[in-house]
């Protein structure tokens, strides 16, 4: 029997991160995310039952099923941790882990930001911020969709939704308004907490 996800709750008051409707939050989080919950949910249980026999690269129901799987997977995946790293200042601290990876990795914090805002800008879809396994790296990967883009292995430890539907009704086209609200209000120390458990698996201090 198929697994059955469940909507998380949003994680703080609608309306109460920087620049962010209320309208936008329930709109993005009741809507759209628990959207792909619910067809996660669907494309599983369809594919319990789907005929194997007949899949085909062409067109088959069980190969649109397994597209669909991962679009809606990740979609989920990619939502939660949108919000799960919001409730800060967009502050970071120059002298903690992640703040020293970045500045490692990018030169400083100011040219990260430069390089997600750019990445952001330039993507369909989503702009995550990475650590990356294959070379114990961070990196800012361009998605432009829930599942096109991604590399396998990496960790995401900062997800930026720019799908018109986190921003359209607050910013209309000017997404670069939009994207640095989000920078504003995320909370670093959650940032490196996930940095922290991913890079002590790979060695990393």
């Amino acid at each position: 029997m198929a697994f059955e996800h469940k909507v998380k709750a949003f994680p703080f008051a609608y309306g109460s991160q920087k620049g962010i409707s209320e309208l936008t939050d329930k709109r993005h989080h009741d809507t759209h995310y628990a959207g792909y919950v619910a067809k996660r949910n669907e494309v599983e249980q369809k594919l319990a039952s789907a005929d194997r026999t007949k899949a085909n690269a062409n067109y088959s129901e069980f190969g649109e099923l397994k597209r669909k799987e991962t679009f809606n997977a990740s979609g989920q995946i990619l939502h939660e941790l949108y919000w799960d790293v919001l409730g800060g200042d967009g502050q970071i601290d120059a002298n903690g882990a992640i703040g020293k990876a970045i500045a490692d990795e990018f030169g400083s914090f100011e040219n990260w930001k430069a390089d997600i805002v750019a990445t952001a800008k330039s993507s369909l879809g989503w702009a995550i911020l990475c650590l990356d396994p294959s070379d114990g790296r961070l990196h800012n990967y361009l998605c432009d969709s829930h599942n096109q883009g991604a590399v396998w292995g990496a960790i995401p430890l900062l997800a930026l939704d720019v799908f018109e539907h986190a921003y359209y009704g607050d910013y209309g086209p000017d997404r670069a308004k939009y994207v640095e609200a989000y920078l504003s209000n995320v909370d670093w120390k959650k940032v490196g907490t996930r940095f922290q458990i991913h890079a002590s698996h790979l060695g990393k201090k």
